[in-house]
């Protein structure tokens, strides 16, 4: 994003161009390993080229002012550092507020506020997590303005309290930690129990990371989520019974482990959730290490099992999803496709060759169409860097 061009945004609400300051963060999307996080497995998220944007001008009272160019009806938000609570009128600023509500709980309180205009280029709705996004821009540069000096995974942690207990919506810690921790050309392999990571190099030369947006809303995906993690909870309840098994989790276990004891799981929905989850934690442990080797097209193939396994044994995924998926398959040119995020809508994540690239996705779009009646949105984007001033 170019400067010049954030300069005239932040001069056309305020006035000024002097003293400005530049800050970033990802939108981010997991390329592998779904509905692991909360069964004690791994997630395999990258931060994306686009993301939002922030322009900061600090002010010598206590008053913050924001404005984002994705809502201009909203105009500017105004509110001094006394006033965090949560306001319904101020609508999408609420998740800068709540960052700065949260930090101050944790004895990081600011001295003096700011003016800022926000600007996203994430598309509405792609489940690209536009909201952790903007949290982690505050986040960062709410930091440096104050100059907290925060540890990085704290700050991760506050944003994602911000959305839990300020937001309200009960999210786990992946996009947060992806945001904000992300690293150009990398993927970054993470227990969000323990927040143990490493990072994976993830040079797709010759391929192109394609996002593609059924236009689906997510309709079932929250109370499909409560009842897949009970379903989960089961598994491991009706496991540990056995004098063979003493977890925690269901991604504790091995795929031979699991084949070992499976028997001890009476209901056989039950069981097919918990294959999935211990299936899926493997296959997201195989795919770093066919990148670590450079195998591009073993890390698409195992995402092809990872739909597989969300469509036949989680069943998560439903019409429009396996509708742009199985369009994807069709192609010579992609070597891989998935849903991506909780399921029942949303999106998908395709690794698909930069040779005819335009005419690929052109063909999966009219597949898709023929199938659903409806037009999907194609994203290509690239693996970025994490949240940070530039």
């Amino acid at each position: 994003m170019e400067k010049v061009y954030l300069r005239n945004l932040f001069f056309n609400v305020f006035k000024e161009n002097e003293g400005l300051r530049f800050f970033f963060a990802p939108g981010r999307v997991n390329l592998i390993g779904e509905h692991t996080d909360y069964n004690g497995g791994l997630v395999f998220p990258c931060a994306l080229s686009v993301g939002t944007y922030a322009v900061v001008k600090e002010r010598d009272d206590d008053l913050v002012r924001l404005y984002s160019e994705n809502f201009p009806e909203v105009g500017v938000v105004t509110f001094k550092l006394s006033q965090l609570e949560k306001n319904k009128e101020h609508e999408w600023a609420n998740y800068c507020k709540g960052v700065l509500a949260t930090m101050e709980k944790h004895g990081y309180k600011g001295s003096n506020g700011f003016d800022a205009v926000v600007y996203g280029n994430i598309p509405n709705g792609a489940g690209l997590s536009s909201s952790a996004s903007i949290e982690l821009v505050t986040a960062v540069l709410w930091d440096a303005l104050q100059q907290f000096n925060v540890d990085r995974v704290k700050l991760v942690q506050y944003a994602q309290e911000a959305e839990n207990d300020y937001i309200g919506v009960n999210c786990g810690i992946m996009d947060q930690f992806a945001i904000s921790m992300g690293k150009e050309e990398h993927a970054i392999l993470l227990d969000c129990n323990t927040l143990d990571y490493e990072y994976a190099p993830a040079k797709l030369n010759g391929v192109k990371l394609v996002i593609a947006n059924t236009m689906k809303q997510r309709g079932l995906a929250d109370s499909k989520y409560n009842e897949r993690r009970a379903q989960c909870e089961r598994a491991v309840a009706e496991l540990n019974q056995s004098e063979e098994v003493s977890i925690d989790h269901l991604c504790s276990l091995t795929p031979a482990q699991f084949e070992a004891v499976q028997h001890h799981i009476a209901d056989p929905v039950v069981l097919k959730r918990a294959r999935h989850a211990v299936y899926e934690n493997a296959r997201t442990k195989l795919a770093v290490e066919k990148l670590n080797e450079g195998n591009v097209s073993g890390f698409g193939q195992l995402m092809n099992e990872s739909h597989v396994s969300l469509r036949d044994d989680y069943e998560v995924t439903g019409k429009h999803l396996d509708a742009l998926v199985e369009a994807a398959w069709e192609e010579d040119g992609v070597l891989g496709s998935r849903m991506t995020g909780a399921g029942f809508g949303g999106c998908t994540v395709s690794l698909i060759k930069e040779e005819n690239l335009e005419e690929i996705v052109k063909r999966i779009e009219e597949r898709y169409k023929q199938k659903t009646n409806v037009t999907p949105e194609f994203y290509i984007v690239n693996i970025g860097s994490g949240a940070a001033e530039f």
